[in-house]
């Protein structure tokens, strides 16, 4: 070992505090940085070089290094995304909180040839002024940096020279893992735009081309479609309305055969007196001055069913689904039923 390299050793030992602390302090701020953008990291790993590691790179290396400042990797970090469209996001968070060395930084993504696979990921050499030394900044997705493991393990690791079919299946490898990071990312763009897609829907009232499911149904309950029923009710005994989540009616609409969030507004529209009459039936006699913001959408339910021939069972199987099995859902189901007669919509 030469001079040159015992000096770059010996100021390693001197600034290995200062590297661990930074070490911390970037990890922190990277994290902050892509909260507040709102960019999920799959991970942010970090490392600081060991002095054995160190070590090592003078032996095969050293002659291109005068100084510990001239040795970019001491200090690094690997920002791992899900998806790869991230990645370009994660760099624009980078590069607005540190400065960039350009001409050694490096996007392997643009190395390879059209028609060859392999390792991508895009690294950055990075600084700030507070401290004297630059560090390294890896950004890859989950599946190039499995990929990137495997191949350094069989590769670089194992200390033989791999043989060229093995070497063939890494490629293929690294094609299929491509191909589902670019069919990742393709999916989440298309249910974002359907997202949106819906919520324009819903808010222009066009119900019927709107498929009920999870998402849209979330939608149109921000829209707030039961609240004049529950209103309506509430005025019943000048009761309050305590607001819980309604989104356990959807596997109910769905059983009354809802498939769009018009049949949704067309149940609202044709069975909300029947919903308020069996809601007078329930409480009309009674001092309740709090009720659920759920007794709507039930009672809609139960009035459809009463009046569709649903029946004990049908208003039984209801209660199961909304409240759990239990002997007292057909006790009540048994009540409703033996007033359905006395309803007046029952009768039109």
């Amino acid at each position: 070992m030469n001079k040159n390299e015992e000096l770059i050793l010996n100021q390693y030992k001197q600034n290995l505090p200062n590297f661990l602390e930074q070490q911390k302090v970037v990890r922190s701020v990277l994290h902050d940085a892509f909260s507040k953008a709102g960019i999920e990291i799959a991970n942010i790993e970090s490392r600081v070089k060991t002095y054995e590691s160190l070590e090592g790179k003078l032996r095969l290396k050293g002659s291109k290094y005068h100084s510990l400042e001239d040795i970019t990797d001491i200090l690094g970090f690997r920002i791992i995304t899900f998806y790869i469209d991230d990645v370009d996001k994660v760099a624009s968070v980078v590069e607005r909180l540190f400065q960039v060395d350009w001409e050694n930084s490096v996007d392997k993504r643009k190395l390879l040839e059209i028609d060859s696979f392999g390792y991508l990921s895009l690294h950055y050499i990075c600084s700030y002024d507070s401290f004297p030394f630059r560090f390294e900044v890896q950004m890859r997705t989950l599946l190039q940096h499995a990929w990137a493991n495997m191949d350094h393990d069989t590769g670089y690791k194992s200390g033989v020279e791999v043989p060229r079919r093995y070497l063939r299946s890494m490629s293929r490898l690294a094609s299929l893992l491509e191909l589902v990071d670019d069919e990742f990312s393709k999916i989440r763009i298309e249910l974002t735009d359907y997202k949106r897609r819906v919520q324009s829907l819903v808010a222009s009232g066009n119900l019927d081309e709107v498929p009920l499911d999870g998402d849209t149904f979330r939608s149109y309950l921000q829209l707030r479609p039961f609240d004049n029923l529950n209103n309506l009710i509430a005025s019943i005994n000048q009761a309050e309305i305590e607001e819980v989540p309604l989104m356990p009616y959807l596997e109910v609409f769905k059983l009354l055969g809802c498939q769009s969030l018009g049949d949704i507004s067309r149940l609202i529209r044709n069975y909300s007196e029947g919903a308020y009459q069996i809601a007078c039936y329930q409480i009309g006699l009674t001092d309740l001055d709090i009720i659920s913001s759920s007794l709507g959408p039930q009672d809609l339910c139960i009035a459809y069913l009463m009046k569709t021939g649903g029946g004990r069972a049908g208003i039984r199987y209801l209660f199961d689904i909304l409240n759990g099995k239990s002997d007292s859902n057909d006790a009540i189901a048994a009540l409703l039923m033996e007033q359905a007669p006395n309803l007046p919509f029952m009768n039109q």
